[in-house]
């Protein structure tokens, strides 16, 4: 990975911090992208002592508002030259129902439409750093999306729950990877959707999660893997040549997994890219 520019969002803790950390110990420029700076630049420092690599770097971003989105964007392409992998690390799940700056519901906004937003802006760069690897961390929960995408309430304006919002999400992330695989060819950008495990991590013990959920989130918390076990087939899929022609897969325990049925619909693919990108145009951030 010498020579290569690595972006993580989230990466200030957690999985996305342990991902950093194995990428930035094979040498890669490694750029932090996250919401709290205080806990970044601590976690770039911890990242340069693990990994024994100085070229660690740190950017705000707020993927509940796209207008950081781009920001960060803008400044990765003044910055660097090249971008060889990005990995949409980021990502979250509500109690209750909140909305991002752009009035998107958070879940959604900042699960799909960031990292979607954040990855086109970057894609002419990435496509001409070839071979690129886009990685997005997805989950098991997409398979609990049982009616695939609710094209007549993406928003959840007419009833919220949290588990079914965060599915619709993670969903989104498996058939954006496989909209992603079909727009190149693996050779110029490759794209893997990742299940990371039941990770102990601090997902969802920021305030986000409260009631039966965070109670429940708490509980099975002696029963998760660490996040450096859980960053493994990230790190494994953003930077292992033998996947290097294997694009549009959802990836478990550095092997090809098992995605649902909706996350195999290239017609649903397709329609939620097209519904992005006009989201976004509407919101007045084009892609």
């Amino acid at each position: 990975m010498k020579g290569k520019v690595v972006v993580i969002t989230g990466s200030n803790v957690g999985i996305g911090k342990e991902t950093a950390v194995g990428l930035a110990a094979q040498g890669a420029t490694t750029v932090l992208a996250c919401r709290n700076q205080e806990k970044a630049a601590s976690a770039a420092t911890e990242v340069r002592e693990r990994a024994k690599n100085e070229d660690v770097h740190v950017l705000p971003i707020d993927l509940a508002d796209l207008a950081s989105v781009r920001d960060c964007a803008t400044a990765i392409l003044e910055k660097w030259d090249r971008v060889d992998v990005l990995v949409n690390n980021a990502g979250g799940i509500l109690t209750e129902r909140r909305t991002t700056k752009q009035g998107f519901e958070q879940t959604f906004g900042v699960n799909h439409l960031g990292p979607f937003y954040l990855t086109n802006l970057l894609l002419d760069r990435l496509v001409a750093s070839a071979p690129a690897r886009v990685v997005n961390l997805a989950s098991v929960g997409h398979h609990y999306a049982l009616r695939g995408i609710r094209w007549d309430d993406l928003q959840r304006e007419r009833g919220y729950s949290a588990m079914d919002a965060y599915a619709q999400s993670k969903l989104a992330n498996v058939l954006f990877t496989r909209a992603l695989a079909r727009r190149y060819p693996a050779k110029t950008l490759a794209a893997y959707a990742v299940h990371p495990g039941a990770v102990r991590s601090g997902f969802g013990l920021d305030g986000d999660l409260g009631g039966v959920y965070g109670f429940g989130n708490r509980l099975i918390r002696p029963f998760e893997v660490s996040a450096a076990v859980g960053a493994r087939t990230s790190i494994f899929v953003a930077s292992d040549p033998s996947v290097a022609d294997k694009s549009g897969g959802y990836w478990y325990h550095k092997r090809r997994g098992f995605p649902s049925r909706a996350s195999r619909d290239d017609n649903a693919a397709e329609r939620l890219w097209t519904v992005s990108e006009k989201l976004l145009a509407d919101a007045g951030f084009p892609v």
